[in-house]
């Protein structure tokens, strides 16, 4: 399938896959980003080319063993980084094989200019294609987590976007070519861009402008130990302060949380919500699972951050990513981190820090700047800025 590039216009195909929401909110953003800048652009998981019961099947089981059984996901995260080589191919490789004959086929019918991959599922299945020669036109990778997680390296993409330029070298090392890696950022949804004061966001929130207020963010499938900090912060908080608890997708928790804190005015318990940035924006402290997309979100918002409980594997490896440069701090104990969280209210020069740390270290235009190296990937001029 080769390109057919009309005047300054790109067909794109964004390919994710349904485990977990951050590999979809990275597409969605470009999604947004690429229809802002008048592209054609449509976005697909991948598993979905086979029938909506093999990306149910593929999704569900991803996130009920990261969720319910997270020993196993760990110990198989390490088995993978354990195996995982550039010289031989995985049995994750083989089993992304099937796809190629169900991505052949809707590109002959809806031909695109570029793809774009969120996830290493689909990047996979384009190696393949690639490889065997039905696939001529450009391929972009983006990765979502600040570590270079098992079976990157034996893909082979025109282009991996690194979330940060220290990340250069971990790739480099598992044989990526250096001349491929563009340490942009990780896209974010173009409203995470534009910054609101804490006053503006708290009066649209309907939130008291003086009382401090705490954010639980559980990610899109609500992870973590999203009930015990509540309940410890509820305890801990004795002077007003306030409570908000997104619960993302996950409805049983939220009615739960409901419940357990309902006549409770400074308590604020949400579902999924779309108004994640002004909830930043209004936030004196963020609590949030070590995700790629919820700690970039929080990182380009330039608001402490704690990072709560990891899924074991590439989360624990982002906290580490980002407490080692002082953007965040990681504690394992519910009682630590609401200490650290009351801390951080009462220590401005320790605010400060982290705050300096998180602009030296973030990425807010990413989406803008890959949309422009996509341009370049398809031999079409660089838009004017």
């Amino acid at each position: 399938m080769e390109n057919n590039l009309n005047g300054n216009s790109m067909r794109v195909l964004i390919l994710s896959c349904n485990t977990g929401g951050g590999h979809n909110a990275a597409g969605r953003a470009m999604e947004k980003r690429l229809k802002m800048e008048g592209q054609q652009v449509t976005m697909l998981d991948i598993m979905s080319l086979a029938g909506e019961r093999t990306s149910k099947m593929v999704g569900n089981t991803y996130i009920n063993v990261a969720k319910y059984t997270p020993k196993l996901f760990q110990a198989a995260y390490m088995a993978g980084d354990f195996i995982s080589s550039a010289r031989r191919k995985s049995p994750v490789y083989y089993a992304n094989v099937r796809m190629a004959k169900y991505l052949e086929h809707y590109l002959q019918e809806h031909p695109a200019d570029i793809l774009v991959m969120p996830h290493l599922f689909p990047a996979e299945t384009v190696t393949y294609m690639k490889r065997k020669g039905t696939l001529q036109i450009p391929s972009l990778a983006i990765a979502t987590d600040y570590t270079c997680i098992p079976f990157w390296e034996e893909t082979s993409c025109d282009g991996y976007v690194l979330p940060h330029p220290d990340l250069v070298s971990e790739y480099t090392k598992k044989g990526i070519p250096g001349e491929k890696l563009y340490p942009l950022g990780i896209p974010n949804s173009m409203e995470f861009e534009t910054k609101v004061t804490k006053e503006a966001a708290r009066e649209m929130l309907g939130l008291d402008q003086q009382a401090p207020l705490f954010l639980l963010m559980g990610g899109s499938m609500g992870f973590g130990k999203i009930r015990e900090l509540a309940s410890e912060l509820s305890r801990s908080c004795r002077e007003g302060e306030q409570i908000a608890v997104i619960c993302g997708n996950d409805r049983k928790m939220r009615d739960s949380l409901q419940e357990e804190f309902s006549g409770q005015e400074r308590m604020h318990i949400l579902g999924y919500t779309t108004q994640v940035p002004l909830w930043l924006d209004a936030c004196d402290v963020v609590y949030t699972k070590p995700g790629g997309l919820t700690s970039t979100e929080a990182l380009v918002r330039q608001v402490p951050i704690i990072h709560t409980a990891p899924i074991p594997g590439c989360e624990t490896k982002n906290a580490e990513f980002f407490s080692e440069r002082g953007m965040s701090v990681a504690e394992k104990s519910v009682t630590m981190q609401v200490e650290i969280g009351k801390r951080l209210l009462q220590d401005e020069a320790l605010r400060s820090d982290m705050i300096r740390a998180q602009q030296k270290n973030g990425y807010p235009t990413a989406s803008r700047d890959i949309y422009c190296l996509m341009r370049r990937m398809c031999g079409l001029e660089e838009a004017a800025r």
